[in-house]
């Protein structure tokens, strides 16, 4: 194989392909980047067994001999990174490959790309089609709430619902729920069953890392265990996580008598993040009372301090006061325009907070004990 390509496309597609490969794994080969010179454009293909990506490459790309080689991923990684070249040429021969510039030249070992396992393509006949940018804001707006310490196994990634022209999204840890539903056009009759396409945490912000805001759809194709996402110039595989999710919509309240009250993030995160300086690791909890027109942020540690934070609301009924975790306040916030309102629904001190916008975004969070 002998290829010349532009050095930006490449290092760009080379480092999401290698955010794939696994650092360390007893089968040494999948530390490689496998990649195929055909048909005027570059493929480059990885995978860790549990997730595959398939990238393509056209741009600046020049090919006289076609083939495949595999690059290791740490050094190939580094030469891109650190090479001035707007342009690099790799060649392969019996004794490894060539990756040279106008004044630089390494030669690194190679293994057998016929070796390398084979990651699959997006051959379905039934998916979805969804918006690239609901499908990103999607993805930002549930991953963070998952379950990254996996003490319950099923709730470690992001459930996926695509039923007719209906897309919704939930992660939960147990103690915060966030769920995002939108459209999206079925092909073929796609759906998925029950609570059982469970995308892993790590997969599915690789997926939306892979989708260029230039394009205007996604297309899903969820299958019996696992998941394929296409673009125009990716597909990403991932085996979906086993076991099946809570019946999540349980968790979000529905209530007659509860107060409900417009709120602006940006003040919010503001005061949110004021009352969080005297919190540490222990103590996290910030008592939110809301009543005589002031939304009033107090919390306290020992050892640390106190803080009290006051914002005006529009809200003069009878004082209630619930206890939150700052840290999951502060991840709604942070996945939201500071100039976007939402509207938050409170019943009392022992109840869930419910957190919800007009573009379908539902957020939950458990109250903490008063006597933490």
């Amino acid at each position: 194989m002998k290829i010349s390509c532009s050095r930006e496309p490449l290092t760009n597609a080379f480092s999401l392909a290698a955010s794939v490969a696994p650092a360390r794994s007893p089968k040494e080969i999948l530390q490689n980047v496998k990649i195929t010179a055909s048909g005027g454009k570059l493929t480059l293909t990885a995978t860790d067994m549990e997730v595959g990506i398939r990238l393509e490459v056209e741009e600046g790309v020049e090919i006289e001999t076609e083939g495949t080689a595999l690059l290791p991923v740490q050094r190939t990684m580094a030469i891109l990174r650190e090479s001035n070249d707007e342009t690099l040429t790799l060649l392969t021969d019996d004794s490894g490959i060539q990756v040279s510039g106008a004044r630089s030249k390494f030669r690194l070992p190679g293994s057998n790309p016929d070796e390398f396992p084979p990651v699959v393509s997006f051959e379905e006949e039934k998916y979805h089609v969804i918006s690239t940018r609901f499908f990103r804001s999607m993805v930002r707006r549930t991953v963070f709430a998952t379950d990254t310490d996996n003490s319950r196994f099923a709730l470690g990634g992001v459930l996926l619902e695509l039923v007719g022209n209906s897309v919704t999204a939930v992660g939960t840890d147990g103690r915060r729920l966030a769920c995002m539903e939108g459209e999206g056009e079925a092909v073929g009759g796609h759906e998925t069953v029950g609570t059982s396409t469970i995308v892993p945490t790590r997969a599915i912000q690789l997926m939306e890392r892979a989708v260029d805001e230039s394009e205007d759809t996604v297309d899903v194709a969820a299958r019996q265990s696992d998941l394929l996402l296409r673009t125009k110039s990716a597909v990403i595989y991932s085996r979906l996580v086993e076991g099946r999710y809570p019946n999540w919509r349980q968790v979000l309240p529905k209530r007659d008598d509860a107060v409900q009250l417009d709120l602006t993030v940006g003040p919010v995160f503001a005061a949110l993040r004021q009352a969080a300086i005297v919190t540490d690791q222990e103590s996290r909890g910030i008592d939110f009372t809301f009543g005589d027109g002031t939304l009033k942020l107090e919390a306290s540690t020992k050892d640390v301090g106190q803080s009290q934070i006051e914002l005006p609301i529009a809200y003069d009924g009878e004082p209630i006061t619930l206890t939150m975790d700052h840290r999951y306040l502060a991840d709604f916030c942070k996945v939201l325009d500071r100039e976007q309102s939402f509207q938050i629904e409170i019943e009392s001190g022992s109840s869930p907070a419910l957190m919800t916008t007009d573009d379908g975004y539902s957020y939950v969070i458990m109250p903490m004990s008063r006597d933490r």
